[in-house]
């Protein structure tokens, strides 16, 4: 069943026309000149999400899941100098404040799957399935537990995600605050580093509890794994989607992900979407494929991350 249509209603159609006029925005942001796909290009800022926002409303129409909404957060490169930062020896635990927001007993997701979310949000990072180990670990700090139907079901950008975040957000940049919900009509949705303090409260991801491991069958054999997380987490310490750009010179800002123009829908295997070298990404965390199509981080997409962490997050 398509979960965008099962919970519509006035306000996710203001929410689809916001994925519209995200896309509209994005396009006014002036692409550099066609060419390979070289992280050295990367000097314009982005918008996340705009092109995202394109791809849920076509994940929708094609029967399949809503992965993201568009939140037009305005993302900046980071400057020269703090690039080339990390390396081998990078290590660091991030403290994660797990937020259980529940209605009534829907979606109050048990202890064990929220270390079994952990582990597979720990295995990955660390390339347990393959793929470059980041040197990033997560360390469950809190759990919370909140019976409150409106946060629930709130959508991205809503007067719910704004309370529920106000009320429940602890730590510093350098604490991932993990929203356990339902993530509206999405399977979750994620902040970039760099907001402003004013709006530190929003820093962290929402994540559907239903895409954890063991909590539900819903998305059984597609999103069930908990890499949902994974990917949120991604975007959180900086990464860009895999095809964000597409077939242009900087797509995702990281040399070693080949230009890709499409997001991937299960695990195609040989999917080729641009015609410069190298296969799309399908079994990249930061792409759309099926949880068990997911194995990797480039070494490129950890030098980012490591980069982005010591520029933004490091120091709380």
């Amino acid at each position: 069943m398509q979960k965008a249509r099962q919970r519509l209603a006035p306000w996710r159609l203001a929410a689809l026309l916001t994925l519209v006029i995200g896309v509209y925005v994005a396009a006014t942001v002036a692409p550099a000149a066609a060419g390979t796909h070289t992280a050295e290009s990367a000097c314009e800022p982005t918008i996340f999400d705009g092109l995202n926002g394109l791809e849920s409303v076509a994940a929708s129409a094609r029967g399949d899941v809503a992965r993201e909404p568009a939140l037009n957060q305005i993302v900046k490169e980071l400057p020269a100098n703090a690039k080339g930062k990390g390396g081998k020896s990078f290590r660091t635990t991030i403290p994660v404040y797990f937020h259980v927001v529940h209605a009534g007993g829907v979606g109050n997701i048990s202890d064990k799957v929220i270390a079994d979310q952990m582990r597979v949000l720990n295995a990955a990072f660390a390339g347990f399935y393959g793929g470059a180990a980041t040197g990033f670990a997560f360390e469950l700090e809190a759990v919370t537990r909140t019976d409150n139907a409106e946060w629930h079901f709130a959508g991205p950008t809503t007067s719910g995600e704004r309370a529920m975040k106000q009320a429940l957000h602890q730590g510093g940049w350098n604490a991932l605050n993990l929203y356990a919900t339902t993530a509206g009509a999405y399977l979750g949705w994620a902040y970039f580093p760099g907001l402003p303090d004013a709006q530190q409260y929003l820093d962290g991801i929402v994540v559907d509890w239903e895409s954890m491991p063991g909590a539900s069958n819903r998305y059984a054999g597609r999103y069930d794994l908990g890499h949902t997380a994974t990917h949120e987490a991604g975007h959180w310490i900086n990464l860009h989607h895999v095809f964000n750009g597409a077939c242009s010179n900087w797509g995702d800002y990281v040399d070693d992900t080949p230009p890709q123009r499409i997001a991937t829908s299960g695990c195609p295997i040989g999917q080729d979407s641009c015609s410069e070298p190298g296969l799309d990404s399908i079994h990249n965390y930061m792409d759309y494929s099926y949880d068990a199509c997911y194995n990797q981080f480039t070494p490129g997409q950890v030098a980012r991350m490591q980069d982005a962490w010591l520029y933004y997050r490091a120091n709380g």
